[in-house]
């Protein structure tokens, strides 16, 4: 079993596409891709942390059965509070304890895996803080791993 973590898919949010640049002609288009990219790398039973803002008006249940692994969802700012009750969680991977959060500026935890800054950067550092966007603007549409997220740490 694998963890995988993601944020801001934003399925079926045609103004997504706009807002963050995102290279699609259509909301379609866009949730296609970022579905096979996902089952490409997330198998059936790997876990995925998806933290916040999945899906666009309440399509939950009709994105989950097209996505590979067991998801667990923290809230974002565009998720509703009927499908989505986790704000944060704490976690211990890769030598690291995480705390996993939607916005990064809910939190003054000293090691954070985010989202919604979309495309605004990776990595952050704030004195002792590190923050690491885990959205797929940043990271090509696709979960990743904690591999791939301490290698870019250590960039």
């Amino acid at each position: 079993m694998t963890y995988f973590f993601t944020s801001d898919t934003h399925f079926g949010h045609k103004n997504i596409i706009e807002y963050c640049n995102r290279p699609f002609s259509c909301e379609g288009e866009m949730d296609d891709v970022m579905i096979k990219n996902w089952n490409n790398v997330v198998k059936h039973g790997d876990t995925v942390f998806h933290l916040g803002d999945f899906v666009f008006r309440g399509r939950v249940s009709l994105m989950k059965q097209y996505l590979n692994g067991n998801i667990i969802w923290i809230k974002g700012n565009h998720d509703s509070s009927d499908t989505c009750v986790i704000r944060e969680m704490i976690i211990k991977l890769g030598g690291y304890t995480w705390t996993l959060i939607h916005n990064p500026a809910d939190t003054l935890a000293t090691n954070v895996l985010c989202g919604h800054v979309h495309e605004h950067w990776k990595v952050k550092r704030i004195k002792d803080r590190l923050l690491v966007n885990v959205g797929v603007d940043k990271w090509n549409f696709t979960p990743i791993t904690i591999e791939q997220i301490l290698k870019e740490i250590e960039k």
